[in-house]
């Protein structure tokens, strides 16, 4: 008790700092046993501070505080959050009642009351009483018990949680964030730099205008469009898409070709039976939503390659992503209706090499019938795995060749991993060691994508799966992950699909293990957690404040907070929109100014390097792997581009630059 008591006076004897403006960015747990808070508030961008500089303050259960002082730092602006029964909650009204305790399992939350969310373990909880003044966040469903309330008072706010979070701090109150939020707290540091996919099929009658305002508020630098819909032309779908592109390129988002083959297009089954792939079963293999084409054969090979290179021709990408290129399915060989490829021209080339038909494992009257571990099933097996790597390279070169005419285009192919569940090279041919190679090679994004066996196992396996990679391949900055923000089979708790304090641990976890994290897909994102998704993918690692300045360290750059204009590490900063200033990896330093720049960079979805304000532009580096997008108030009135003068290219206000590493020199 002494050490807690010790903690609390450090916390309240030094004064007050002047808050960040615009935002709180440090946080304090109060004793020996801070649990998940950590894990909870870090997953928003906020950074473990001192007690004396934090916005957020937790008094865990069992906490003593000097009541009186606390209340003070709450007048002045601190947000003090408090778990269970103690002197600190009674003293702000919040008291167990001589009610029968409620054993509390499924809850409603305000932020989305229909949605079932449910605990692994109960608890058995007394029944509060909350002050009139606070606001029921949660209850207990069926009782009607509360579990999260709160108030504002002063200049900040208190918040009340009837139970600890649980282990990972998501076990229990998935939108304690959001409650956060209600009640003030403005997470100060932002990223922009998430990746998301899109399917026209659920967002059909919108405002795009609006979608990719929301999007790029959100963090997202770039969308995957499901390119599939668009193979054949057809003016009304293929005017939605140029919209599309349109409203993302004036909003500095990129836009990629998202193919799924060897899925190519309902219309493209339909007209080509004779190129159907083939279960085990000898079925055409029309398998969930996917209807596979043949590509080992080489005339259909020939029609989906000139009918890819149309799709890309014909509309202003800025990428292509070839998605999961290997074969069905997840239940692998123990299910032959599912299992491919078995067409005509696979069988005939394993026939070749192997002198049996590899139909003959599945049917039980043949010689060559498999059994577990069998040598005729692991050699096909390991054909299969090469085959998928063929394919791959094959197509990796055909999106290159495209690249002759379309400089501009970036790759990225996405790959289900196969280090943390090593079953996938079995169940569908994907073999991480046959592909990471060929990064030495092309030039291309490795995007991982973690199977639906392990979607339960929570953020750190972003980590460990990020380590496994590392190890193999030297071309580190090439990869990333993608998380699926989906509805999952296993039993999890508290909800079946990620969302609130989950799906910000996710993001925050992977964006510190990858340099890119993408999210499938943005239509299955609750709309309450987008405001937050770009604080969730902040990397910032440190920030401290001495009076006006502002120290922040981040891994990958930054976007900041502030009002006005700025100097960054004692220069005019011209990166930045009134509202925000956007900083470039490493350490940096920021202080107000009465100081305008004569040119801003209001958005910018590259990579920058650096940035420095000249009299009558601004000169800046950056890197991008697709064509950097970069929105200002109008045409420069001259552009250099590595010391050499250029026309600018605009799309409407967002001037277009080129893929790679530049040096840019904009004049007014």
């Amino acid at each position: 008790m002494r050490s807690r008591v010790s903690v609390v006076g450090v916390l309240l004897a030094v004064p007050l700092v002047v808050p960040l403006a615009g935002g709180t960015f440090g946080f304090h747990v109060m004793g020996n046993d801070p649990g998940s808070w950590p894990a909870l508030l870090s997953s928003i961008g906020l950074i473990p501070s001192a007690a004396a500089a934090a916005g957020v303050v937790v008094a865990s259960k069992g906490t003593n505080v000097p009541v009186s002082e606390v209340t003070a730092r709450v007048e002045h602006g601190t947000i003090l959050v408090l778990e269970g029964d103690s002197p600190v909650s009674a003293a702000f009204g919040f008291r167990p009642s001589a009610k029968p305790h409620v054993v509390a399992r499924s809850v409603e939350d305000v932020h989305a009351p229909k949605l079932r969310i449910v605990w692994e373990k109960p608890l058995d909880l007394p029944v509060f009483e909350i002050p009139n003044e606070a606001r029921v966040f949660a209850r207990e469903r069926w009782q009607d018990a509360p579990l999260i309330a709160g108030f504002r008072r002063g200049s900040g706010a208190v918040l009340w949680v009837a139970a600890p979070l649980g282990p990972h701090g998501y076990d229990r109150f998935p939108y304690i964030v959001h409650a956060l939020t209600d009640l003030g707290l403005d997470p100060p540091f932002r990223s922009d730099r998430l990746w998301a996919f899109f399917d026209a099929s659920y967002r059909a009658r919108v405002d795009l205008d609006y979608f990719a305002a929301r999007w790029r508020a959100a963090g997202i630098s770039a969308l995957h469009v499901a390119a599939w819909h668009y193979w054949e032309p057809n003016p009304e779908a293929d005017d939605y898409l140029r919209h599309l592109i349109d409203a993302c390129h004036a909003h500095a988002i990129s836009v990629y070709a998202w193919l799924e083959l060897p899925h190519v297009s309902e219309k493209f089954w339909d007209e080509h039976p004779q190129w159907r792939e083939k279960t085990a079963l000898l079925q055409d293999a029309q398998l969930d939503w996917r209807k596979l084409i043949n590509l080992t054969n080489r005339a259909a090979f020939a029609a989906v390659s000139e009918g890819a290179r149309d799709l890309v021709e014909r509309f202003d990408w800025d990428g292509v992503n070839l998605a999961e290129l290997y074969f069905e399915s997840l239940e692998g060989y123990e299910n032959p209706a599912r299992l491919t490829p078995m067409n005509d021209d696979v069988r005939a080339e394993f026939r070749q090499s192997a002198g049996f038909d590899p139909v003959e494992l599945f049917n039980a009257q043949s010689p060559h019938y498999y059994v577990k571990d069998s040598a005729g099933l692991g050699r096909f097996l390991e054909f299969r795995s090469e085959l998928a790597r063929r394919q791959q390279t094959e197509w990796i070169g055909q999106i290159e060749a495209i690249r002759k005419t379309k400089p501009h285009l970036d790759l990225t192919l996405t790959h289900v991993d196969d280090r943390f569940d090593t079953t996938m090279r079995e169940k569908i041919g994907a073999d991480v060691s046959r592909v990471l190679p060929m990064l030495g090679a092309h030039d291309f994004t490795f995007l991982i994508e973690d199977p639906a066996t392990i979607w339960n196992l929570g953020p750190q396996r972003y980590p460990q799966i990020a380590a496994r990679y590392n190890a193999l391949t030297s071309a580190q900055e090439k990869l990333a992950i993608d998380i699926n923000i989906v509805e999952r089979y296993q039993d999890v708790y508290p909800t079946k699909q990620q969302t609130g304090a989950e799906l910000f641990e996710l993001v925050h976890v992977a964006s510190a293990a990858f340099p890119r994290v993408a999210l499938y897909f943005e239509n299955s994102i609750p709309r309450l957690d987008w405001p937050l998704l770009a604080c969730a993918g902040s990397t910032v690692e440190r920030a401290e404040q001495a009076g006006a300045k502002l120290m922040v360290e981040s891994r990958r750059g930054a976007l900041v907070q502030w009002p006005g204009s700025a100097t960054v590490d004692g220069k005019l900063w011209p990166a930045g929109d009134g509202a925000t200033v956007r900083l470039p990896p490493g350490l940096h330093s920021i202080e107000p100014t009465s100081q305008t720049p004569a040119f801003l960079l209001l958005d910018f979805n590259g990579d920058l390097k650096s940035a420095r304000a000249l009299a009558d532009g601004v000169e800046f580096a950056y890197q991008s792997n697709a064509r950097a997008l970069v929105r200002l108030k109008g045409p420069p009135r001259r552009l250099e581009i590595d010391g050499a003068e250029s026309r600018p290219q605009m799309a409407g206000s967002v001037l277009v630059l080129p893929r790679g590493q530049h040096l840019v020199v904009l004049v007014e």
